[in-house]
């Protein structure tokens, strides 16, 4: 579909009614700014305003969808065009945002995984500290009881020379 076509079908139409653009939104309950986009070819109309807009400018969907009158000869045939054309506009709007669900789930999986390994390396930090103070009491353990080793030997020394 041609937004721009579309928007300049949705301009001339309006204009045959006699209509402005602020008077067409206030009768569709949306701003003036939205009929704008439109007409410039930024965007198209809601679907759940299409019939509404559609009767406001006296066309049919199709011709809207067409961006231009119909004849009746043609009807059939632009009908399952524009069927066609919405249908891949679907399609292509479904694959877009189940790609963006992609990449959200993908990014909180990297997340996941970043807060994961940080975690497991503050973990890893946080034993290898634990071990090395209980290692550094060990260590300091262990001279204070060869100091008192020494300590027993000389006594013993002692007694059997006072003996």
């Amino acid at each position: 579909m041609n937004q721009e076509k579309i928007g300049r079908f949705i301009a001339e139409c309006r204009k045959k009614n006699n209509m402005t653009q602020s008077q067409l939104a206030e009768k569709l309950n949306i701003t003036d700014r939205a009929i704008s986009k439109w007409e410039n070819g930024k965007s198209m109309p809601d679907s759940s305003i299409m019939l509404d807009l559609c009767s406001e400018l006296k066309i049919s969907v199709n011709e809207l969808l067409s961006g231009e009158m119909i004849g009746m000869n043609n009807y059939d045939k632009r009908a399952e065009e524009n069927l066609l054309k919405l249908n891949k506009s679907n399609e292509y709007k479904s694959k877009r945002l189940l790609q963006f669900g992609i990449m959200i789930i993908l990014l909180v999986l990297i997340i996941i995984v970043i807060g994961l390994y940080t975690f497991v390396q503050q973990v890893s930090k946080s034993n290898l500290d634990s071990t090395l103070t209980e290692a550094q009491s060990f260590y300091e353990m262990n001279i204070k009881i060869q100091e008192l080793e020494k300590k027993v030997d000389e006594l013993e020394k002692n007694i059997l020379l006072n003996n």
